[in-house]
């Protein structure tokens, strides 16, 4: 891809398919690959920053010229089941989630690259919408999925699609989000109710035939993390509670600063919906995965601002502070019940869930 400096870049003219699911031929390298390519992902992410097709993107960011600024540079595989769910699809997930990762270290994303692993046999109609999907949740988060590539494996192979994306953003030159960070007295907040995502994958794979309306809590929050920064520029760090869950991240930030975590369970952000799955299942929400929730840390005078900074937006509209770092039980997490007692919340052992993501 040429740099965006020059202003007259080759664009090569795009093919069609002619097929309505995809064959081996098309991860063959010939004509049939570069008319996948050309009308379901090109079509789909075409920008000033893809260029002329080169194997490589050419980029360049004002924000890199700034004296500090540090590069961040994430990557991440999708293969959620099923494919498409209620709030979102393995699109939307596969950019949302790579997004998330680069915001909660402070980082501002700029771009994307995408790999799609297709089955043989897989609908080029689903193709098209998974990458429409994902040209929305980039354009939604502001950037731009610049580079490639597709590979076509035999039936029963893979499950359709699998997406591995990897996300490049700039870290401003003063910004130091860490989880050893985190001081006896700070704060732990979240943006939004918890356990959506993985309560909405379980209903939706129709095993337990269970009727709800929960819908995936998948969103970008680069925004959010900008918002908040700029209400309380002391935050001292964030995690999405993806797979794992809030118990999980928890863990990650308490063993990492040294200290402990308090946390109310009457404070904590649940869906009726979510709780009646959960004691159906056995399952405990606080290792739900979430794909657009964050927890993150502010020193207590700065609560208040954080918490109104989220809730300016609609992805932090139900944000709510739910504990905070103690001098006791260094690395451990300790939830109030509703009984007056304490439980120990441990890192998760093995998997409530396979495949939410």
């Amino acid at each position: 891809m040429k740099d965006q400096t020059d202003t007259n870049p080759a664009r090569r003219r795009g093919g069609k398919l002619q097929v309505k699911t995809v064959t081996m031929a098309h991860g063959g390298g010939g004509k049939a690959m570069r008319d996948l390519i050309d009308d379901v992902f090109i079509s789909a992410f075409d920008n000033p920053e893809i260029g002329d097709m080169e194997d490589q993107a050419r980029l360049t960011s004002d924000l890199l010229l700034e004296p500090g600024a540090q590069l961040a540079f994430t990557t991440d595989s999708f293969v959620v089941s099923p494919i498409e769910f209620p709030g979102g699809d393995i699109g939307k997930i596969s950019v949302c989630g790579t997004v998330n990762d680069l915001a909660v270290g402070g980082a501002k994303p700029l771009w994307l690259s995408a790999a799609v692993i297709i089955e043989e046999g897989t609908e080029v109609e689903l193709l098209r919408k998974i990458a429409l999907s994902m040209r929305a949740a980039a354009d939604e988060a502001g950037v731009h999925i610049v580079t490639g590539d597709t590979k076509v494996v035999e039936r029963g192979s893979a499950d359709k699609i699998f997406i591995t994306t990897s996300g490049v953003g700039v870290i401003p030159p003063g910004r130091n989000l860490n989880a050893g960070r985190v001081q006896v007295g700070d704060v732990a907040i979240v943006n939004g109710v918890l356990g959506d995502h993985g309560a909405a994958i379980l209903t939706a794979r129709g095993d337990m035939a269970l009727s709800t309306e929960i819908q995936s809590d998948c969103a970008s929050l680069n925004g959010l993390m900008e918002a908040v920064i700029a209400a309380a520029p002391d935050v001292r760090c964030a995690r999405d509670a993806t797979r794992g869950g809030l118990a999980s991240a928890l863990n990650e930030i308490a063993e990492a600063a040294g200290v402990g975590i308090e946390v109310d369970e009457t404070d904590l952000p649940l869906r009726t919906e979510v709780k009646g799955v959960c004691e159906i299942l056995g399952l405990d929400p606080l290792y739900l995965a979430n794909e657009g929730t964050l927890v993150l840390f502010v020193p207590q005078d700065q609560a208040e601002a954080a918490l109104a900074a989220m809730r300016g937006l609609e992805v932090g509209k139900n944000a709510v502070a739910i504990g905070r770092a103690t001098p006791e039980n260094p690395g451990t997490v300790v939830m109030k019940t509703v009984f007056g007692g304490g439980r120990i919340i441990d890192m998760l052992v093995g998997e409530q869930l396979p495949r939410i993501c």
